[in-house]
């Protein structure tokens, strides 16, 4: 980034950037907190090997604000945060002293941060991580844990697409509709599943073989190419995987109805919302539509431990919050992105008007 970190918190909105480096196990990690009005700040451990350390702490800025706006929307009493590993997600060798290393560095931070899996991470992870911190969500169930959070995720997500779908057909039925689904990893293949079962026609793609190989093995998906994703004719655009798909360049060639999936970041930035305004395309925004993994981990820090029937309960509700904002800004004519994040922000606000009385 051209300006210091200092600026750059200061201009978007962040408490704390903290960065820790210990070459001999091969850690180097950045987390980044950005707001814990409403609570601690918890985020994923993305690991993932990034084009540079400016790349990564773009992502982990950006991700930290959107889980802050998508634990406002979930009802959660919890901040935003989130953690980058620059480091290769296959790794094997070194893998548990890596990760014992970063629970000392969340240690650090005093309980404002706690994390959870995310992608190029998992279970397994984070109880080596958990076994030198406290602060660590997403564990295995066999510890009182809920494990891993996908198929929530994929629940949610699944429900904002009848939600979307309800409003430019007419019917939340799915079958026979058209969807790109972009990534089937852990997310995206527990969606494949409910659109399938839903009777959806799904053309996928992703970087692995082994992952579209299962897809089209066991939920009869048709396979296309990582760039090819963007072309295939459909009623729904499903970016599950890496952030910001969805830019000046592919709009071009998208040729869908709807934007309904899990990855975070899905938009370039900003300057996409006339765009996508203009091609009359509905945007279901992704901090609002995947909060379905924070709500997971979340029921671990609830009173009375995880239970699924909590989880279950508000995971249900990410229809309703959908419903609302597609609502309102088809009202008022903002977009849906901009309306999701001044709900959330109310919340937040409300919150530290009350802390400050």
């Amino acid at each position: 980034m051209s300006t210091t970190v200092l600026n750059e918190c200061s201009k978007r909105g962040h408490e704390q950037v903290s960065f820790f480096h210990y070459p001999d196990v091969g850690l180097k990690a950045i987390i980044s907190i950005h707001d814990t009005t409403l609570g601690p700040a918890v985020g994923g451990c993305r690991m993932r090997i990034y084009q540079s350390e400016e790349q990564a702490l773009d992502d982990v800025m950006r991700l930290s604000e959107g889980m802050t706006y998508k634990s406002s929307l979930a009802g959660l009493n919890l901040g935003g945060g989130k953690a980058c590993l620059m480091a290769d997600p296959r790794m094997v060798e070194g893998r548990e002293a890596l990760f014992k290393k970063f629970g000392e560095c969340i240690n650090f931070l005093s309980g404002r941060y706690v994390t959870a899996e995310d992608m190029g991470t998992n279970v397994t992870d984070m109880m080596f991580a958990r076994s030198k911190t406290n602060h660590v969500v997403g564990i295995d169930p066999n510890k009182g844990g809920g494990g891993d959070p996908s198929p929530w995720t994929a629940k949610g997500v699944f429900a904002a697409v009848r939600a979307a779908t309800e409003r430019v057909f007419g019917s939340s039925d799915l079958t026979d509709r058209r969807v790109a689904l972009q990534g089937v990893g852990h997310v995206g293949m527990y969606l494949l599943h409910a659109l399938r079962e839903a009777g959806a026609h799904v053309s996928v793609c992703d970087t692995h073989d082994s992952a579209v190989r299962e897809a089209a093995k066991k939920y009869g998906a048709t396979v296309v190419t990582p760039d090819a994703i963007f072309d295939v004719p459909c009623d729904i655009y499903a970016p599950c995987a890496v952030g910001q798909t969805v830019n000046a360049q592919t709009l071009q060639r998208l040729n869908c109805k709807i934007i309904a999936g899990a990855a975070n970041n899905q938009l370039s930035d900003s300057s996409v919302y006339a765009m996508i305004q203009k091609r009359n395309i509905l945007y279901c925004p992704d901090f609002a539509i995947n909060s379905g993994g924070i709500i997971c981990v979340a029921g671990e820090l609830a009173p009375e431990g995880w239970k699924e029937s909590w989880v279950k309960e508000k995971v249900e509700r990410i229809h309703e919050t959908t419903s609302r904002i597609l609502d309102e800004s088809k009202a008022s004519g903002t977009f849906t992105e901009e309306v999701a994040i001044a709900l959330a922000r109310e919340r937040i606000a409300a919150a530290k008007a009350k802390k400050e009385q």
